[in-house]
């Protein structure tokens, strides 16, 4: 009994002793705590450091950062939003129930500025900081943003900034981005945007009730992001482009020695400011758009080969000894494979190896890839650098497909034939490949005998990164084998019956090889892979041109893009 009254008593004390705590806090304390709350307040001013510029091998800049305005509200007092909002409305010509939408949107805490207007005209941002002395609610928040000076010029190696989203946000989260943080989608913004994103920095202020600053509590720096330099030259990148403007497809040229891609240009393009100044219609038409112009087609999609794969069909007669240089084959302009009928595009007559590559006898090709068969056609792809990706520093980059009969008969439990022979053997069929994978390919006989891994960054924050990057794998090819199929290609171009003749009165001497893929619908595609100069090559170049035509058309593209090439000296 004694222990309950003890506790009882226990309980009444610490209800005085509360109860106390509260009349000093709320009768005897209260108008002091009242007026310190209304005569003070916290706000924290976040400041953003700049994003790493993306540059050109020469340093020019691709992608940079200007300065912008935002227009920020900080309400302290009932009444005051609408003020505020009447303010802005009024000065930038923009509805206050769009503005206040904007607040509605944005708004995260109430010690926190909340975002109702960006990017506004320099001029209305002054206007804008002058009324504070009236509406001091207001705050304009500079801040850097992604300005692209040459427009859409190489959009799709650099990619482009937007808030990021849900499923982006799900993986990086660990990482330190939050919920409406810029980042980088596509291209290098997004493979390099941990080190191209900047770290938030800001004031911690103290304010009283008129918003009049009272004294800084803290002060974090921001951090900019690192630089990130590229092995494009923008000479060459624009010369591409302004080659390709209104053809469907990509141009890539690179340097065969060391595998730097000294441009890479694609068409339908896009200008990634768009994403800056939140253009809804245009981003929305770009998202639609049938002709896909955010895709990057050096990489991303893949194409029959077509007579290009050829060279395949070339290195690997000649490894396995099924043929020789002496090796001659028939072509009336067709050829039978088991009971059917192949063609030939033309009647070639009687031709050897370099003639055959030189025309583009399907015929000889024909009858290589049946006395090679389906299987070894596949692994000399394979060791050219067909049906895995390259190794390139870009995101999102298919692999292509090349069929094998082993394939077919584990994954499709069906047998392959002489005429699946005969259609890989001209590089139509199931056979894909990527316009990036063809001009690594091509690179095996302007180096004579290496392939190179891809690569587009040079540095990063100053960092070279080069020697980390070059890389050139040993096809092990013999040389009879490299110097053979040489001849041929450069027979494309001098040869007055050669598929590539178009480019044999340019100042310095080209080898290639043309190809022609049939499609399902619309008209072929178009190819022209080839090097330069013939003797000591600087350049492999790709040019594909989706329903282009004849192959041709891509020789066309290619000798635009030389002559100007030449013509700036840059040769």
């Amino acid at each position: 009994m004694d222990r309950k009254k003890l506790f009882i008593y226990f309980l009444s004390l610490m209800f005085v002793v509360l109860l106390i705590g509260l009349l000093n806090l709320n009768v005897l304390q209260g108008a002091k705590f009242r007026r310190l709350s209304k005569s003070n307040c916290i706000r924290l001013i976040s400041q953003s450091g700049t994003r790493g510029n993306i540059l050109d091998r020469n340093g020019e800049i691709i992608a940079g950062n200007r300065i912008s305005y935002d227009v920020m509200i900080l309400p302290q007092e009932p009444g005051q939003l609408d003020r505020a909002i009447a303010a802005v409305s009024r000065i930038l010509g923009i509805g206050a129930g769009e503005l206040k939408s904007a607040f509605k949107k944005n708004f995260i805490s109430s010690s926190l500025p909340t975002t109702v207007a960006n990017n506004i005209e320099p001029r209305k941002a002054i206007i804008l900081e002058e009324y504070k002395v009236e509406e001091p609610s207001i705050i304009i928040q500079p801040k850097p943003l992604r300005y692209y000076p040459n427009g859409p010029s190489a959009c799709h190696v650099i990619g482009y900034v937007n808030e990021i989203d849900r499923w982006r946000l799900t993986k990086l989260e660990d990482y330190g981005y939050k919920t409406k943080d810029i980042v980088g989608f596509g291209g290098v913004e997004e493979k390099y945007d941990y080190y191209l994103r900047q770290e938030e920095g800001g004031l911690s202020v103290e304010v009283n009730h008129r918003g009049k600053f009272t004294r800084v509590l803290g002060f974090q720096p921001p951090v900019n992001g690192r630089d990130v330099q590229l092995t494009l030259d923008l000479r060459i990148q624009k010369i591409a482009e302004d080659a390709l403007s209104g053809r469907k497809g990509t141009v890539i040229l690179m340097d065969p020695q060391n595998g730097e891609i000294l441009a890479l240009a694609n068409y339908p393009d896009y200008n990634p400011s768009v994403f800056v100044n939140k253009r809804t219609a245009l981003i929305s038409g770009l998202f639609n758009n049938p002709n896909s112009p955010l895709i990057n087609r050096a990489i991303q999609s893949s194409y029959p080969p077509a007579s290009v794969f050829k060279v395949v069909l070339a290195s690997a007669g000649l490894e396995l000894k099924k043929i020789n240089l002496s090796t001659n084959f028939v072509c009336p302009g067709w050829t039978m494979v088991g009971a059917r009928k192949f063609s030939c595009w033309d009647t070639h007559g009687t031709q050897d190896i370099t003639q055959a590559i030189a025309h583009s006898c399907d015929v000889f090709f024909y009858k290589t890839g049946l006395l090679l068969g389906g299987q070894n056609i596949h692994d000399y792809a394979i060791k050219l650098g067909l049906s895995r990706p390259s190794g390139f520093d870009l995101p999102y980059e298919t692999s292509g497909f090349i069929p094998s009969p082993l394939w077919r008969k584990l994954n499709k439990f069906q047998k392959w034939y002489d005429g699946d022979t005969a259609n890989l053997s001209i590089g139509q069929g199931d056979c894909l490949t990527t316009p990036l994978q063809l001009t690594c390919m091509m690179a095996v006989f302007a180096n004579r005998g290496y392939l190179p891994v891809p690569y587009i960054i040079k540095a990063v924050g100053g960092v070279d990164l080069e020697t980390k990057k070059r890389r050139l794998l040993p096809v092990n090819f013999k040389k009879g084998t490299i110097e053979a199929v040489r001849e041929g290609l450069r027979e494309v171009v001098s040869d007055a019956k050669g598929t590539g003749n178009i480019l044999s009165a340019l100042p310095v001497e080209v080898a290639g090889k043309t190809g022609t893929a049939q499609v399902s619908r619309g008209l072929t595609h178009a190819w022209f892979v080839g090097f330069f100069p013939y003797d000591k090559p600087k350049y492999v170049i790709c040019v594909l041109l989706e329903n282009g035509g004849p192959g041709h058309a891509a020789g066309v593209i290619a000798k635009r893009v030389i002559e100007g090439m030449n013509s700036q000296g840059i040769i």
